[in-house]
Formats: C-alpha cells, structure tokens, sequence
C-alpha cells in the first residue's frame, strides 16, 4: 500500500514546536508508537494491523503522529466512511423518518470523515505520552482533518461531512474554548459504563447486591439459560466457526436502528491472531450448535464489551442477550476490572444489571456552508429516536 502523498511531511501547526504527520500503512509508524498508546488499546498497533487488515469495506484508516521538536508524543486515529458501499443504514425501524433519514445520509452526508474510532464507543481517538492542552488538541484534529479532506479532493472524491467522536463531558467543554467552538455538538445516546463495587469478589456477591426484583430477574434469567454451554474460543476455534459468527454478528448488525459499516467477514478471526490473550471470544452453544456470541478487549483495568450475536429464537427463548451481560459482568468483577464499558445500544437493559448512562459529546461540521449554517436544525432530525427508562437494580 502506497503511503499518502503528506506521509512524512511535517505539519506545523501555529504552536511552538509541534507538528504532525499523517500515515496510511501501518508498516510506516514509527517504533515509538505503542509506546505513546501504552494507555489505550484502540490506539495499539495490535488493534490498528486489525482495521488494516480486516477493515469495513466502506472503511479507510489513517494514522497521525505528532511530534515535539521531531519527538513522537502524541497517535491518533481517523477513518474515512463511503456510505454509498454500505448495503443497508439499519432495517429495524421502518417508518418515513428513517427513509428520509437514508435519502439524507445517501445523497448530502455519504463521504465521511471521522477523527477517531467509529467502530466502538468512548474516548479514544487519541493518546499524549506528555501533558498537551486542549489548544494544540483542538489544533492538531482540525489540522489533520482538513489535510485528509484535501487528499480525497485531489483523488475527485468530495468529504460531505467531518466528525469528530467521542469526548466526555469535561474536554467537550475545554474544546469549546478553542477551534471546536465554531463546531456543531450533538449529544448522542450515552455510553454505558458499569463501575464495577470493589468489594465484589465473585458472581454471589454482584448477584446479593440486587433488590429482590433484580435478584428474581437474574435467577429467572439463569434458569433459562440452562442447557446452554459458553466455551472460550481459540484461534483455531474461531477460524471453524467463521461464517456462524459472522452470521449471528450480521443478524443483530444489521437490526440495529443505524449503521454507518459492517465488519468483514474475517474481522473475529483477524483480531484474535493480532490481540491474543487481549481478545477473548465467548461461544454459546446449544445441543451442540453455535446460537450466540459475544466477545472481550482488555484495556488495561477496563473490561471493553465488544461485537456480538445471536440467534433471535434461541435469545428470544432462552434470554441469551440478558445472560451474555451477566456473564461479560461477572468476567470483570471475578478478574479485578475497575469498570466495563457496553456502548451505547439497549441502554435499559444495561441499566437494569448495573450500567449507567455516561454523557458524551461529538463535534460536526457539513463542508456545504448552507448546509452547515443550519446543521443545528437538520442534524437531530436524522437521529433515530431513543425512549428508554433507566432502571437500579441495587438496594
């Protein structure tokens, strides 16, 4: 793979000393990468050789490094979308709203650029190995955003819309001071993140916590659940299993309310010879056959809840869905997680085995002036809608 036409060609911002340069292959980082993304998985090369090798087919990745004086101390991620190569936005909700929603996303929003990690959720489109304020932050991603855009110009493809995903509450303020002030925020559904009780040491005492109504949901739910065998896949055992998975993967996929990719078809296999042992694979299998599954990153003390699927009648006769959280719960408590991040679909249910909703924000702007001037009326008409009751389940 050819590198971009930028690639090793410095950047300079109008900040003393700090640069950036922009990659496309990962073979081009320079050796001190990992060691500047020590913090975050999402960011290791690792994970990044995954999206390389086993991206989205609507999907292109890009690296940036930036530098102190020549000195890498800083890697973040963006990903270019074609939502034209997409087969389908999401099929659950069928009404006029999501087929205007489509039209709109089809024809004034189908080249994406996203600064950050459209594939997960949570914070991690980049990693500082020193102290960086917001200003150079803010600098940096608008920068490198605008020097994509201007590569895919010279290729005749046009960027319709750039994003940049996902910040929590406290730096969506800080970026507001400097180039992000200008930005469209939107609030979209939160992250769910269970903080998980130091004090549990094992499924009994999570389970003991509950209210009686939590407690009687959780032994019904266990009830259904017998019969059911969850085995921790290998490499080899995934690479057997491939076409399942991806099938019970693409089933939930593509009955989700939107969708902007769908992995490929290698994607589980992929990440298990790059991750190893920080990727785990859980199997749920019935009478012998492959029903579900859900899958594990390990980020240092954060449990990352990754894709997942199953087969509607067995999760609609057996709460397969319910069980898999449970057990993606009692995973983290019983090997000493601090807190289990599940993303921001089927928030109540979520909520009702111990994960709140964490705010978060994201940051857009359309390169059409008219259409950005009024971004703040459009954009939250193209959201699909989301009623949902937060439950507590602990006494």
């Amino acid at each position: 793979m050819k590198s971009l036409y930028i690639c090793g060609r410095f950047f300079y911002i109008p900040l003393e000393g700090i640069s950036f340069t922009i990659y496309q292959s990962i073979a081009e980082l320079p050796e001190t990468w990992n060691e500047v993304a020590v913090e975050n998985v999402f960011l290791q090369t690792h994970y990044l050789n995954v999206l390389e090798q086993s991206a989205p087919v609507n999907m292109k990745c890009f690296y940036i490094g930036v530098y102190d004086n020549h000195k890498l101390i800083g890697v973040s991620l963006a990903q270019y979308l074609d939502l034209n190569k997409l087969e389908s936005f999401g099929e659950r909700d069928k009404c006029v709203k999501t087929a205007i929603r489509n039209f709109v996303f089809k024809n004034f929003a189908s080249h994406v650029l996203f600064l950050g990690n459209n594939m997960i959720t949570g914070q991690n489109g980049y990693a500082f190995s020193k102290e960086i304020d917001f200003e150079h932050i803010s600098e940096i991603l608008m920068q490198s955003a605008g020097e994509i855009t201007h590569y895919f110009k010279e290729k005749k493809i046009k960027i319709h819309l750039v994003s940049f995903k996902d910040f929590y509450e406290d730096c969506s303020i800080e970026l507001k001071k400097y180039r992000f002030e200008a930005l469209y925020e939107f609030n979209a559904q939160p992250n769910m993140i269970f903080y998980l009780d130091e004090q549990w040491k094992s499924a009994d005492d999570y389970v003991a916590s509950f209210s009686k109504k939590y407690r009687d949901q959780y032994k019904r739910a266990h009830k259904k659940f017998d019969g059911i065998q969850v085995k921790n896949l290998s490499y080899e055992q995934i690479l057997h299993h491939e076409e399942k998975l991806y099938d019970l993967y693409h089933y939930v996929a593509k009955n989700a309310p939107f969708n902007t990719f769908f992995l490929a078809p290698n994607h589980f296999s992929t990440m298990k010879k790059q991750c190893g042992t920080n990727f785990l694979l859980f199997g749920y299998f019935l009478d012998g056959k492959l029903v579900g599954f859900h899958t594990l990153l390990l980020n240092g003390s954060v449990l990352e809840t990754y894709f997942l699927g199953y087969d509607s009648e067995v999760q609609k006769e057996n709460m397969l869905y319910l069980n898999m959280l449970y057990k993606m719960t009692e995973f983290g408590i019983t090997h000493g997680f601090k807190k289990i991040i599940f993303g921001r679909t089927a928030l109540e249910i979520k909520s009702s085995i111990g994960a709140v909703p964490v705010k978060m924000s994201g940051f857009l702007y359309h390169r059409n002036k008219l259409i950005n001037r009024y971004i703040d009326k459009i954009f939250p008409k193209l959201e699909p809608e989301m009623e949902w009751q937060q439950r507590h389940p602990f006494k």
